[in-house]
């Protein structure tokens, strides 16, 4: 018999132990939501979210209730540009790492 484990822990205790991968998953989410992925985007966020700043003081943050912020990164939610621009934001300083945009031209 396989022994699991939750995927959510597993990037939680991941995210704690090599703040590298925390900047990863934080790229990939902003990666995708430009690439037009805006599902994948929000569940890696919520993920991260869960694993750094948490949804409580992810509120505070950005002024947002706790709640809505939930909705916001559910696997249906709809969040507008300001509050994703927020989100990203807090966690960006959260995780205290600069983005770096380039537009690469197609060939």
């Amino acid at each position: 018999m396989t022994l699991t484990r939750d995927f959510k822990q597993t990037v939680v205790e991941r995210v704690t132990r090599d703040p590298d991968f925390a900047k990863a998953l934080l790229d990939e989410a902003a990666t995708l939501f430009l690439s037009s992925e805006p599902d994948a985007a929000r569940v890696i966020l919520r993920d991260l979210v869960n694993a750094t700043v948490g949804f409580e003081h992810l509120a505070e943050l950005t002024q947002k209730p706790s709640k809505s912020l939930h909705r916001m990164l559910s696997p249906n939610g709809n969040p507008s540009m300001d509050n994703l621009a927020a989100i990203f934001g807090a966690v960006r300083d959260w995780l205290k790492v600069t983005f770096d945009v380039r537009v690469v031209e197609a060939a």
